[in-house]
């Protein structure tokens, strides 16, 4: 077993790894980086187009946004697009796609609140549109008719049009490798079907012990999902943190919407609110979801990792009393029922039409397919300390040369706002060179993720 030095070594080969792996080749003097990732190709998990909802998050349509997040979260997606937009069009055209997108409010109680979210956000989101009934039949034609003409419903929308909306994570993940190793003057590895055995800190090293090698590191990152909390815990690190990971699935239809049309968020539910989706991988196909149901595995379809999660769950009073105050919320316990019914076979798809009639009223039982093999795991953290259930990203930095990043969404939106994050840290620990203009969004367009024209 070999025994390699590296500066920076990070464990984790999806969009985010990917996306750190090419800024510390690119924006650093740093002169040995290696990725190392367990399965033979990067982006096999959650970056995987089919495990996401493939969209751009920057907090215009996603009403479970404050406006302070809604604004850190944009400066990350242009920092994507503008990756993705400096790449031959050969190459942009297979990362980055270009779809209307609106958040949709039915109802009296949901159309106020937009017309309200629409007042704030505006000045800071040039490209938002409020639309009326009459405006969303233009553009979503399939939203307002119904099966007996218009739906009687008060509708309001606020759109995006003209900007880039949707992404590939895995191909994404790929061009930062590809972009990373064209560097000639570093030595950046790949290091692909090595499940890592242990990391341990050795002085002011690393050790990170693989099925095949052994390699050393003046840095570590781990970017691997729910498998950063275990990992973590096997060093003693971010104890105070448990995890309870929800999984989403989804449905196929006909084409029935010409973008992306997000639901107003229940903000007693800690879930994605349903949404349909033009799927960048399947023609012809609208992808309407996700459902959210806790599952106790690390990742979708593997029950392999049953082990590993219970490993991490730490189940005590704390955790316990975490999860019955979720449960005791009347919102939250009816819709984890609804929930588990979406498993059942032949009710399922009965019950699933009743929410995608809320964006597309028209449809119907035949058109609705179950997408087999289609949505992933979201490693929600938490605190033990606090008693409370972390919404979102999170990290865990106990300084010392080694980070640990679980990044449910938006982490691969914020991917390369992270690895930023993570590069500072980087060069506070090694004092080394980081060129950090790029990373100015200044100089990109105050859109929330630039014009396509």
């Amino acid at each position: 077993m070999e025994n390699q030095l590296y500066d920076v070594v990070i464990v984790g080969g999806g969009v985010a790894g990917a996306a750190l792996l090419y800024s510390v080749a690119r924006f650093t003097d740093l002169k040995r980086v290696a990725l190392i990732e367990k399965y033979d190709r990067v982006a096999s998990v959650n970056s995987s187009p089919k495990n996401n909802s493939q969209t751009i998050h920057c907090g215009d349509i996603e009403t479970n946004y404050s406006l302070e997040k809604a604004l850190t979260v944009r400066k990350s997606g242009q920092l994507l697009v503008r990756y993705a937009s400096e790449l031959p069009p050969s190459q942009r055209d297979q990362i980055i796609y270009s779809f209307p997108k609106m958040v949709l409010g039915v109802g009296d109680q949901e159309c106020d609140f937009l017309r309200q979210r629409y007042a704030t956000f505006k000045p800071h989101f040039p490209g938002m549109q409020l639309l009326e009934k009459a405006d969303i039949a233009a553009l979503e034609p399939n939203v307002v008719r119904g099966a007996a003409g218009d739906r009687p419903d008060a509708l309001v929308g606020i759109a995006i049009q003209g900007e880039y909306t949707a992404v590939n994570y895995g191909t994404l993940a790929q061009a930062f490798v590809e972009q990373a190793r064209s560097f000639t003057d570093k030595t950046v590895d790949l290091k692909l079907g090595s499940p890592v055995k242990a990391i341990e800190a050795v002085g002011s090293t690393y050790r990170i012990t693989t099925a095949t090698e052994t390699l050393t590191a003046r840095f570590v990152v781990v970017s691997a999902s729910g498998y950063s909390l275990l990992f973590a815990h096997r060093m003693g690190i971010g104890l105070e943190y448990s995890c309870l990971p929800v999984a989403g699935n989804f449905y196929f239809t006909p084409q029935v919407l010409n973008g992306k049309v997000y639901t107003v968020q229940n903000d007693k539910l800690p879930f994605a609110a349903i949404h349909g989706d033009p799927d960048i991988t399947v023609s012809g196909k609208t992808r309407f979801g996700p459902t959210a149901l806790p599952l106790p595995l690390l990742e979708r379809n593997n029950l392999q990792t049953l082990v590993d999660y219970l490993e991490v769950l730490k189940l005590d009073r704390s955790v316990t009393e975490v999860l019955w105050d979720l449960f005791r919320v009347r919102d939250i316990r009816n819709y984890i029922f609804k929930n588990i019914a979406f498993e059942v076979p032949l009710a399922n798809r009965r019950l699933f039409l009743r929410d995608a009639r809320k964006i597309v009223p028209s449809l119907q039982l035949a058109d609705l397919e179950f997408a087999h093999g289609v949505g992933g795991i979201r490693p929600q953290l938490i605190d033990r300390q606090q008693r409370k259930l972390i919404l979102g990203q999170a990290e865990i930095d106990p300084g010392g040369g080694i980070r640990f990043n679980v990044t449910p969404s938006p982490g691969a939106t914020t991917c390369l706002g992270n690895a930023e994050k993570d590069l500072r840290r980087i060069q506070q620990h090694l004092g080394c060179e980081f060129r950090q203009e790029w990373f100015n969004c200044e100089q990109v367009s105050m859109a929330c993720v630039g014009s396509t024209v």
